[in-house]
């Protein structure tokens, strides 16, 4: 008996004395530690060059690489405790007792996985929650917003019901020497349930999708619309409004210049009146049509407040029509932040300087709308009618006021 219980605690010994010596632990540990040390080394180099200008953050342990490496810290632990069960059911049958049933054991580690999962679930929810998209100011964006959340609440349901029924049937009908598992290979009833009920559902939200998404790509140029041209190039967004005519003079890409960057065709009478603006003034619930192009390479229109996002492609000009329905002023008493603003982004990873493609958006009433719009000035500028050997408006001032001289 004494025997065999030192032959138990050299085999424990040895079990353990393998485990630390081993080579692939401790490289990944070694891994571990390094990769841990360079990313403080990093962040509190980056914190002291700060210094001069303010205070040192502090660690932000938040980052990508702290949950990396702490999902690599639980792989290491839970191998480790799969080791010691190992040597500890080795040790009950050196003793001559039965050993784990590791049955049970992978049943209960599916129970924890579930509840584990189930709280992952609620957190992220509760959390993570607050990131999704802010209240839709548009039309169109309430009706995405309704469909998201259908699709939502139907996935989430149906997550939540398979989830519990696997990990409860795994631990419930879990390997027993006490009986048979019944293998059922063939039913028609369940076969149709399991096919019909999905093809149902599936239907009824992909019906309902067609229908909206028809309506809110209807792009179609209708007299009471507010074209509005957005021509991206890296890296800014140029905006182009149509004067008293209503009307968007063409463009053609071959006579862009310096001066004439969007390369508008001043052969047309349409062009002359155009407006050149820096911000995006929108009256609201007023039905706005937005012109797209791009001049160098694939850029996106992006708006989130409105749901508006449309690839601004080059050679192929394309269109996003929608009704905004909160002005700037009524969204900062919302939001309670008096310097809140609307911006149009890029949505595309277009170049190094990316980050610059923003412009503000203001929702404003009519009437602040036609103020502004009065104020503007003309696509066409003195640079641009010199260019193109046209009367500046001085000289047209000048020449209508010799004529009426001549006529008195």
């Amino acid at each position: 008996m004494c025997t065999k219980i030192q032959n138990t605690k050299q085999l424990t010994k040895m079990g353990f004395r393998k485990l630390i010596n081993s080579k692939k632990l401790l490289s990944f540990f070694a891994a571990f530690m390094l990769l841990g040390t360079n990313l403080l080394m990093a962040q509190t180099e980056a914190g002291g060059a700060a210094a001069g200008q303010a205070e040192a953050p502090k660690v932000d342990w938040t980052g990508v690489a702290y949950y990396v490496l702490i999902f690599f810290l639980i792989c290491l632990g839970v191998a480790i405790v799969g080791k010691i069960l190992k040597v500890y059911d080795l040790t009950l049958k050196m003793q001559g007792k039965k050993g784990l049933n590791w049955n049970t054991v992978m049943a209960t580690i599916c129970i924890v996985f579930l509840v584990a999962g189930l709280y992952g679930a609620y957190w992220s929810f509760t959390e993570q929650g607050s990131m999704t998209l802010p209240e839709a100011a548009s039309e169109h964006g309430v009706k995405i917003d309704e469909m998201f959340t259908v699709t939502t609440i139907l996935t989430m349901i149906v997550f939540f019901i398979t989830q519990i029924l696997l990990f409860t049937f795994l631990f419930r009908y879990r390997h027993s020497d006490k009986r048979r598992a019944h293998f059922l290979p063939h039913n028609n009833t369940i076969e149709k349930v399991w096919t019909i009920i999905p093809a149902i559902v599936l239907t009824i939200l992909v019906v309902f999708g067609f229908f909206t998404w028809q309506k809110i790509m209807n792009s179609e140029n209708l007299k009471e619309d507010i074209n509005i041209d957005v021509t991206g190039h890296q890296f800014a967004w140029e905006l182009r409004y149509p004067g008293k005519d209503g009307v968007l003079g063409p463009k053609d890409y071959t006579l862009v210049t310096g001066t004439n960057n969007l390369g508008v065709n001043f052969k047309k009478k349409a062009s002359f009146d155009d407006l050149r603006v820096d911000t995006m003034y929108i009256p609201v619930n007023k039905s706005i049509r937005l012109n797209i192009l791009a001049q160098d390479v694939i850029h996106s229109v992006y708006m989130p407040y409105f749901r508006v996002q449309l690839n601004a492609v080059p050679g192929l000009p394309t269109f996003f029509k929608f009704v905004p329905t909160i002005t700037t002023a009524q969204m900062r008493s919302k939001l309670d932040d008096p310097k809140f603003e609307y911006t149009l982004y890029c949505n595309k990873i277009c170049g190094g300087s990316h980050y610059n493609m923003q412009k503000v958006v203001r929702v404003v009433t009519e009437a602040e709308y036609q103020t502004w719009l009065s104020r503007q000035k003309p696509y066409l500028n003195d640079a641009l009618r010199k260019e193109l050997h046209f009367a500046s408006a001085n000289e047209q001032s000048n020449g209508s006021t010799n004529r009426l001289a001549l006529n008195n």
